[in-house]
């Protein structure tokens, strides 16, 4: 990578830990101007600004608020706002520097963009080696809707037509092949077809890739994973700058239900502050891990953004921040596979990622299209060294 390069990227990622810092402390700044002001009635529930108010938000678990008279103010009914949600909503929204709608799961996420933007007749390109589950939902409810759905490798998106599509969905880097898509080639052929283009961006989240930055119009992610880190709830968001599609998914949310608790919202708020230190770990480790698990002598390969030897690593360089935490360990076969998962004592055998405990699993079990003996491994928080020891363990039982 040039000089000039490395400098922007680290200019690049400067700026985005300065926004990590202002969604950590936007409730710091807010009970700040309120206390300069005097205070000031917040969502009919107390005044706020004075000493000795809480520095978390509350979790509100109301169905309904103090409405007299004509319906006014910003809460007025459940399915519509919660005051949890708006400070979850502002801290993303902080971060991802675009206004953020948060939903229940990821995949509701994805459902508020893939159901409140295209129209029967519109053509859509999903990658064929992405999150399946997405091209599950577009089978099921959009083609009988009349919407044409393609698809196509990440890999290959360079090389296919964008012409006449309504949506181009990247996920990059793909789950589990981490095949990379050139995002910013991406989004100058959609724009030149008049294409919406949506990026999911679970896996390296806002401080690892700026989906938004690089011109794309809309981004989704599941929160089940790194953002929220800890295993307990199930939780995504949608960012934009283009006010008409954030209120079109806001809109999709209050008219189709899909809403949040405010439990869980306020589990994942609590998860966000400590995505940064979480999030530098876990990529730490994954870079290290890489090299040592390519050298062994039982794995056939490993794929990983970060690794020179990754077919688009120039390109992931160019565009991410941090690889993130996911390495695609190929073993011989299904067996040796499963003895590495289950020998090793410092891998949980589970689906999902992004967590702070190491976990793995055998995505051929799902019908990914990879071999049997590839293992979706997303590193954890654990200390590197000791890692390293057990899975080198496991490895050298085999």
């Amino acid at each position: 990578m040039s000089q000039r390069n490395i400098h922007t990227q680290s200019v690049a990622g400067q700026a985005v830990q300065e926004l990590f810092c202002r969604a950590l402390h936007h409730v710091t700044a807010t009970h700040k101007d309120l206390l300069q002001k005097g205070g000031t009635a917040v969502a009919g529930l107390s005044a706020q600004g004075r000493p000795g108010d809480p520095v978390t938000p509350a979790i509100v678990p109301s169905s309904v608020y103090f409405l007299p008279g004509d319906p006014a103010g910003p809460y007025q009914y459940a399915r519509w706002t919660n005051p949890t949600w708006s400070a979850l909503e502002e801290a993303l929204s902080i971060l991802e520097d675009a206004e953020a709608v948060i939903f229940p799961s990821g995949m509701a996420a994805e459902a508020a963009i893939l159901c409140s933007l295209p129209k029967p007749g519109d053509r859509i390109l999903l990658p064929s080696d992405a999150y399946y589950t997405t091209r599950v939902l577009a089978d099921t409810y959009l083609v009988p809707a009349g919407i044409r759905v393609l698809t196509c490798p990440s890999a290959n998106y360079d090389s296919q037509d964008f012409a006449g599509l309504r949506m181009v969905w990247i996920e990059s880097p793909s789950n589990p092949g981490l095949d990379i898509c050139d995002i910013r080639k991406a989004v100058a052929k959609a724009r030149q077809a008049g294409a919406i283009v949506v990026v999911d961006n679970t896996t390296p989240t806002p401080l690892g890739q700026r989906p938004l930055d690089l011109g794309a119009d809309v981004v989704v992610s599941s929160d089940t994973k790194t953002i929220n880190g800890h295993s307990d709830v199930v939780f995504g968001h949608v960012a934009s700058r283009q006010a008409g599609l954030i209120a079109g998914a806001r809109d999709w949310r209050k008219l189709c239900g899909a809403i949040p608790g405010p439990f869980e919202s306020w589990l994942v708020h609590r998860g966000l502050e400590t995505l940064e230190v979480r999030f530098e770990r876990m990529c730490g480790n994954a870079e290290a891990l890489a090299p040592r698990l390519a050298e062994h002598r039982k794995v056939q390969q490993v794929k990983f953004p970060g690794l020179p030897s990754h077919p688009a690593h120039a390109v992931a360089k160019s565009q991410m921040l941090r690889f993130a935490m996911i390495l695609g360990v190929t073993l011989s076969d299904k067996n040796s596979a499963e003895q590495f998962i289950n020998g090793c004592k410092f891998i949980r055998p589970t689906t999902s990622f992004g967590g702070v405990h190491t976990s793995a699993e055998r995505r051929a079990r799902w019908g990914d299209k990879v071999p049997e003996g590839f293992v979706r491994l997303s590193v954890g928080c654990e200390p590197l060294e000791q890692l390293w020891k057990e899975m080198k363990a496991a490895l050298d039982s085999l």
